[in-house]
């Protein structure tokens, strides 16, 4: 048994400090509303501030929305760094900016401590059945010592590289989801505008070359109007501003997935900002008059 920290307990927090707790650690926990009865429950030990979090744990996970809310944890007044004590490990699974990322590890670094930014992909779902995909940025020595807590939440975790690249990563993988729902989008309109069942025509796809994840869940999500999140627009969103903005910095442009915002952009502009992601078929159907399900 280890002493573990978690700060953020929404949608994926949760689940995720419950398979640490099922997993026989003793867990001490902080959200800014109460932590879930699921997990005092278990056994989790509610705290007052961050700062008590790091204090109380060895290693800390954080799983907050955005950049921001990422610093205000690490380092408020009541914050991590001012809990931390030479040879903890502080993990950040959040979908932040990979530059602010290195710049926080040097900080929590200069303090004797070890990070790590682990951002995840496989959703609600995922974090629920313990299954996420973690894309870690850090050294290999803390990634090892660090391994069995991931496995209690994930299966296909790699180490990516250093600092910042396992948010470069997630980046990546939020572009790569964002076109694919941009691509079951229009596939699913075009079968149905053009009179064929679009639930029919998915479960033919699904057994071909285009096949994939997102036609398999979103897919299903798009001709059933089943638009809960999930994962949010407004937090996709936030990802594909990390894309663009960095695509700007790097000199490169990004067509498709400048696209893909935009499409987020008119279905947020629509009161979407809190729909599943999958619900960027909106934007689409309200161009052609027409929704997927034909209704």
């Amino acid at each position: 048994m280890s002493k573990v920290g978690f700060i953020g307990l929404g949608i994926m927090g949760a689940p995720m400090a419950g398979h640490l707790i099922n997993g026989g650690h003793e867990l001490y926990a902080y959200t800014h509303r109460s932590v879930p009865d699921e997990l005092t429950k278990l056994g989790a030990i509610e705290c007052g501030n961050s700062r008590e979090v790091a204090e109380k744990a060895d290693t800390i996970f954080i799983m907050v929305p955005d950049t921001p809310h990422v610093q205000e944890v690490l380092f408020d007044d009541d914050g991590v760094a001012k809990g931390l004590s030479a040879g903890k490990t502080v993990v950040d699974m959040s979908s932040i900016s990979p530059i602010e990322t290195k710049q926080f590890a040097a900080r929590i670094n200069d303090l004797g401590c070890a990070y790590l930014d682990a951002p995840v992909s496989g959703g609600e779902v995922g974090a629920k059945a313990g299954t996420l995909t973690i894309m870690v940025g850090g050294t290999q020595e803390d990634f090892d010592r660090t391994l069995p807590l991931f496995e209690l939440m994930g299966k296909n975790i790699t180490l990516v590289g250093g600092n910042g690249d396992g948010q470069t990563c997630k980046v990546a993988n939020q572009i790569i989801v964002a076109l694919n729902i941009e691509a079951v989008s229009e596939a699913l309109l075009f079968a149905s505008k053009a009179g064929a069942d679009p639930a029919k025509v998915r479960e033919a796809l699904m057994g071909g070359f285009a096949s994939s994840k997102i036609l398999e869940v979103h897919g299903e999500r798009m001709v059933k109007r089943t638009f809960d999140p999930g994962f949010r627009i407004a937090l996709h969103q936030k990802d594909l501003n990390l894309a663009l903005s960095g695509a700007r910095a790097l000199g490169l442009s990004l067509p498709n997935t400048a696209t893909a915002q935009e499409l987020f952009n008119a279905c947020a502009a629509h009161g979407g900002s809190a729909w599943d992601h999958s619900a960027m078929c909106r934007a689409l159907e309200t161009m052609a008059d027409h929704n997927i399900a034909g209704e």
